[in-house]
């Protein structure tokens, strides 16, 4: 019985590896204007995620994270504001 789940348990480590992140080449580079975001701008981004999401399913112009970023203070914003306006823990426990 074991023998059977080895190939789905093998399948769904590689799937799951495959979907990794890959290191960020421009973390704590500037961007076109000089800027390199930071915790602030992770916030908002986080927050305005929804509707950018949307809209960078039509323009290529408009992406969801800024890869000139602080590293994880910009992300520790970017998933903070993504949890707390989601509704965090208490809309999971309804």
């Amino acid at each position: 019985m074991k023998r059977t789940y080895l190939p789905l348990l093998v399948l769904l480590v590689l799937v799951f590896a495959a979907c990794a992140a890959g290191p960020n080449e421009a973390v704590g580079m500037a961007d076109i204007e000089g800027d390199v975001a930071g915790f602030w701008l992770g916030l908002w981004h986080g927050i305005i995620s929804p509707v950018t999401l949307v809209i960078s399913l039509f323009k290529d112009s408009v992406n969801v994270y800024e890869v000139h970023n602080s590293g994880n203070w910009y992300d520790f914003g970017f998933v903070f504001a993504i949890i707390s306006f989601a509704g965090g823990s208490h809309t999971a426990r309804k």
